[in-house]
Order: structure tokens, then C-alpha cells, then sequence
């Protein structure tokens, strides 16, 4: 039995596919990038530097700090009875601590490993920030970044895009994606087709999720490239896994609130 377990695993990992069709490269590196334990390492820093940068700027800055996705979470625990600023973090750590478990895999994450999963977000970062102003300049619009009155400010709009990067990737993809995944399974869809139904119904759900309750005014265009950049999002976190997801993710909201984004 025991080995059966681990046949399949090298199965996985050395061919480099899942049960839907769906394969990565293989070869060290393309198989440890997409490990738990690499996108716990990868991204505490950005966690790290999230919770404490809105906890500390939240004492002096009047708006609110947090993004939405973080706030929906954290509000929904508060339902459950549970209120603690740094609960939704450590559940994230060590959700991701059990899925390094269930996998079984090494304790052990490469600094070339790191290096390499930040060029990569880095690189899907760039890629899709020049989708968007393909697609924004055929269309004749382009959202700029915001102009700036103060150094709380630029903090707090800095913090938003790491929190954006960090806790819209917990939700729409960490979690929302394999529930639809487990659903569309379950009325009866083949996996194939309940992989591609759920990034479609998680990318849907991620861009009108920016307008609502009015935090953002509707358009078209806008609503169109985030569904893209949802889909994209989906797509590396199951080919490259989620570190790599929430570098991206959090890369392109700085490259896009950056001056450069804006020129």
C-alpha cells in the first residue's frame, strides 16, 4: 500500500500531470515551485509586511487600510465568533502547513527556488500588465494609478495591492476554486470540464467582486480584463502553483500602481 502511494506520487511528479490533462515542465525546480511549503516561504514576507504595515498604519491613517477580500474573511469569522487581527493570517500558514503535510514532501525550500518563483511573477506579472494596455488602449481607456496627497497614502494604496495580491488569491483561488471544482464534480461533470467551469465561475465572481457595494463604478472594459486576469490567475495557480499565483498577482498590482503604470 505504502508503496503503491509513493509510485503515484512520482507518477505526478516526475510526469508532471494531473487526472484532468492539465501538466507543468517538469524537472527539479518546475515541481518544487509548486509545492505548499515553497508558497508559505514565498509569501510570508508579503504577509508579514500586509498585517503589520495596515495594523500600525491603521492607528493614524482615517480611511480604511484593509483590502475587501481580507475584510469579507475576517468578517466572516467575526460571525462565527471569532475576532483576533492576526487569525486569518496564522489560518492561512497553517492551512497551507496542512497541505505541505497531506503532500508529504520534503521540509525543505531552495533559495534558488525562491529566486526562481520571483522571476516567474515577475515575468506573468509584466505579460498581462501589457494585455492591459493592449486591451485598455484599443478600447480607449486606460485606469491609471491614483494620484497621491500624502506618504500615508502612498503607504496605505502600497499595502492594498500586497493585501489585494495575498488575500484575493487565498480567496478566489485557494478556496473558491476547488469548492467549484468539488461542486461542478458532484452535479455529475467530468473533471476536465469542472476544472474549466470553476475558473470560469471563480474569475466571474473575482471581477464583479471589485464593484461591489458600489467601491468601484462598473465598466466593461474593466470588468472584461479582470476576468481575464482572474482566468490567468486560476491558470498559474494549477500549473504553477500558488506562491507563483500570489506573486504575480501582487507584482502586477504594483507594476500598475507604479509610475510606470501610469505613464
Amino acid at each position: 500500500m505504502g508503496s503503491r502511494r509513493r509510485r503515484s506520487q512520482t507518477v505526478v511528479e516526475r510526469g508532471g500531470c494531473v487526472r484532468a490533462g492539465i501538466c507543468w515542465p517538469t524537472g527539479d525546480y518546475w515541481v518544487r515551485a509548486r509545492r505548499p511549503l515553497a508558497a508559505l516561504v514565498f509569501l510570508f514576507p508579503w504577509l508579514i509586511l500586509y498585517e503589520l504595515g495596515t495594523s500600525e498604519l491603521g492607528r493614524i491613517w482615517p480611511g480604511e487600510v484593509r483590502n475587501l477580500a481580507d475584510l469579507w474573511m475576517r468578517g466572516g469569522l467575526l460571525r462565527l465568533g471569532f475576532d483576533h487581527a492576526f487569525l486569518l493570517p496564522g489560518l492561512v500558514v497553517l492551512g497551507l502547513i496542512a497541505w505541505h503535510l497531506a503532500t508529504r514532501d520534503p521540509w525543505q525550500v531552495r533559495v534558488e527556488t525562491l529566486l526562481g518563483m520571483s522571476g516567474e511573477s515577475v515575468l506573468f506579472a509584466v505579460l498581462l500588465f501589457g494585455v492591459a494596455r493592449l486591451q485598455w488602449w484599443t478600447m480607449g481607456v486606460w485606469q491609471s494609478s491614483m494620484a497621491l496627497s500624502s506618504t500615508e497614502a502612498a503607504a496605505a494604496r502600497l499595502l492594498g495591492f500586497v493585501g489585494a495580491g495575498v488575500y484575493e488569491e487565498v480567496l478566489f483561488r485557494l478556496c473558491l476554486l476547488p469548492l467549484s471544482w468539488v461542486v461542478l464534480r458532484a452535479l455529475g461533470l467530468t473533471s476536465t470540464v469542472s476544472i474549466v467551469g470553476a475558473i470560469v465561475v471563480t474569475s466571474l465572481v473575482f471581477a464583479a467582486a471589485h464593484h461591489v457595494g458600489g467601491s468601484e463604478s462598473f465598466g466593461w472594459q474593466v470588468f472584461t480584463f479582470r476576468v481575464l486576469a482572474g482566468s490567468v490567475f486560476a491558470g498559474l495557480f494549477l500549473v504553477r502553483g500558488f506562491g507563483i499565483a500570489v506573486g504575480a498577482h501582487v507584482a502586477y498590482d504594483l507594476l500598475v500602481g507604479s509610475p510606470v503604470g501610469s505613464a
